[in-house]
């Protein structure tokens, strides 16, 4: 994103004249004053480049849920057929741990 849709930067600021009259401002005031804007102004334009190098930054990383887990979003399209197999996998360790537990009378059943 570019910066050029501000009027303003520092440069502009520095560089800008102000014409003098009879009972004009104290032009020393005015250029301290004019000083702490373009301080002002450099930090925030830092900030800015910043917090969009961090957005860029933030928006190419997997999404990931509170407990660090991948989410949906992250996980590949092939993981569905593995999950079903180890989903079956599981099925059947629990079925052959009943039928240990509970005997022929469950597997009948």
């Amino acid at each position: 994103m570019s910066q050029q849709k501000y009027k303003l930067d520092g440069k502009t600021i520095l560089e800008k004249d102000f014409k003098t009259s009879m009972r004009g401002y104290n032009q020393e005031e005015v250029d301290e004053f004019l000083d702490l804007i373009i301080q002002d102004y450099e930090t925030f334009h830092k900030e800015i480049e910043q917090l969009q190098q961090e957005n860029q930054r933030l928006k190419k990383q997997p999404v990931r849920d509170k407990d660090d887990q991948p989410t949906q979003r992250m996980r590949p399209i092939g993981s569905t057929t593995q999950n079903h197999q180890v989903n079956y996998d599981i099925l059947k360790r629990v079925s052959n741990l009943e039928k240990a537990v509970f005997g022929k009378k469950y597997a009948e059943e």
